[in-house]
């Protein structure tokens, strides 16, 4: 452009650059400006503004630093939408403390913080834990006379009930604006969910009330909230006239409502009873899904009526219900419980001809269990199995098939294993060395024992008194 026989202006600069952002073409951006600058031209305060947004959309810190640094020179301050971008992607990159020093700036250049500004910042002050801060900003808003709406109400009650502090939550909200705010149902339904969690269902009971009386009824997450509580504590009575009450007051309890009374029955040993609304008021509304079924199946492993478990398994695939890992996962380890390895294996198979397979957890689970009943082959072949399936077998995963190969005298293959870990960058842990050692003594070889003894003290671990005396005695007779 600055080749061409025409003469450009401040203006023409603006009008290229401000269509450059608008189409997210900011690198071409970037180069103009950087062309403007030694010529002597600016930007105004609305295409500063605007940059400074693209720029926030694509974290680019460098350069949004840049055109602030460059507005200050020229006396040019960017408006509220481009200051509260700025705030909300340095509060979303948890950069709280520039944030908190962007408030300050603000109200020197005499763009005092706003309702929006004051939400972002004690959101992300929330998010990372540092609530006294969140409080301290909550209240410098207040003081400065501006009035949290719903969204800033929201951004602290969310922050403190989650962190258990819903007294503060509720002070802070309910206390000290009570009449000023119109709080919405979302912010009544966190603080009752709060105090349900802390056990204390008057003071929920009592917000129940309030927001009713303040023109705001109480939705189905706010009985849920009371099921779920209901449920755990095994008010199961008056689960159930919750459940009637959601019904006469017109809101259809939903499938969550109805698995939380299905795992109260449960917790309270109710099975036949919980089967029952599974089939009888559940089916009928079609609400019945892979987590009703889990939770009866897990309370019938649980209580060892496995044989009625599996049946209920394969009711699932009669009425087209698909299990998941949750599914499989509690089947394999009531069958590991009880000793039928070739079920847990059938169980495995199954599951992972499905696409689902068992996390590291179960993969251990499984191995260590077959270990321990002597069925060695079988742990080797979910061992393989995990590790074609991409499941990055830990520590413990080799302890479980070490610990079987040096009880069956298999040594050299536990050896192979304690190789194998460390090329693939696990490091043994003082488990592994007394496995591998204590193998080694029994097949008295004894060379062999003393060098991984040696490794072990090298990584700072000690061999208990008893397992280092027998080494002694073999090494002196």
């Amino acid at each position: 452009m600055t080749q061409s026989d025409c003469r450009v202006f401040s203006i023409d600069y603006n009008r290229i650059i401000g269509v450059l952002i608008r189409t997210s073409h900011f690198d071409l951006a970037e180069g103009y400006y950087n062309e403007m600058k030694p010529v002597g031209f600016s930007l105004n305060s609305l295409t500063y503004s605007k940059f400074i947004c693209g720029l926030c959309k694509v974290k680019n810190f460098d350069l949004i630093s840049r055109l602030l640094n460059d507005m200050d020179r020229v006396g040019i301050v960017p408006n509220f939408w481009a200051y509260n971008m700025y705030l909300n992607l340095l509060c979303s990159e948890n950069l709280v403390d520039i944030a908190l020093e962007l408030i300050r700036v603000m109200g020197e250049k005499g763009r005092e913080p706003d309702v929006v500004s004051y939400t972002i910042v004690i959101s992300g002050l929330c998010r990372i834990g540092r609530f006294d801060n969140a409080v301290e900003m909550w209240h410098t808003m207040i003081r400065k006379g501006l009035r949290p709406d719903n969204k800033a109400c929201k951004a602290l009650v969310f922050g403190l009930c989650g962190s258990g502090r819903v007294d503060l939550a509720y002070e802070l909200t309910l206390g000290i604006l009570r009449g000023q705010v119109k709080f919405n149902t979302e912010i009544y339904n966190t603080l009752i969910n709060g105090f349900c969690r802390a056990g204390r269902i008057d003071k929920a009971q009592a917000i129940k009330t309030f927001m009713r009386r303040n023109g705001c009824e109480p939705d189905l997450v706010t009985y849920n909230v009371f099921l779920n509580y209901c449920c755990n504590e095994l008010m199961l009575e008056e689960a159930v006239k919750l459940i009637e009450k959601m019904e006469g007051n017109g809101l259809e309890p939903d499938g969550y409502s109805y698995n939380q009374l299905l795992r109260g029955f449960c917790k309270a040993n109710r099975l036949d009873k919980a089967y029952k609304l599974m089939v009888d008021k559940m089916e009928t509304k079609g609400l019945v899904d892979v987590v009703s079924y889990n939770t009866i199946i897990r309370a019938l492993c649980k209580t060892d009526h496995s044989k009625k478990a599996y049946n209920l398994f394969e009711e699932m695939e009669q009425k087209k219900i698909v299990p998941d890992v949750v599914t499989f996962t509690i089947l394999i380890e009531a069958s590991l419980k009880e000793g039928n390895s070739s079920v847990a294996k059938a169980l495995v198979d199954q599951m992972t001809s499905m696409g689902l397979f068992p996390d590291r957890v179960l993969y251990t689970s499984i191995i260590d269990n077959l270990c321990k009943t002597g069925k060695l082959g079988v742990a080797e072949s979910i061992f393989r199995d995990m590790v074609e399936q991409g499941v990055a077998p830990d520590v413990i995963s080799y302890n479980a098939l070490i610990s079987g190969f040096c009880k069956a005298s298999r040594v050299t293959e536990a050896l192979s294993l304690y190789e194998d870990m460390q090329a693939r960058d696990l490091n043994p842990d003082e488990i592994t060395f007394k496995l591998i050692i204590g193998g080694l003594i029994q097949e008295k070889n004894l060379s062999v024992a003393c060098a991984i003894w040696d490794q072990m003290m090298e990584k700072g671990f000690t061999l208990d008194r008893d397992l280092s005396q027998t080494l002694i005695n073999a090494i002196n007779p």
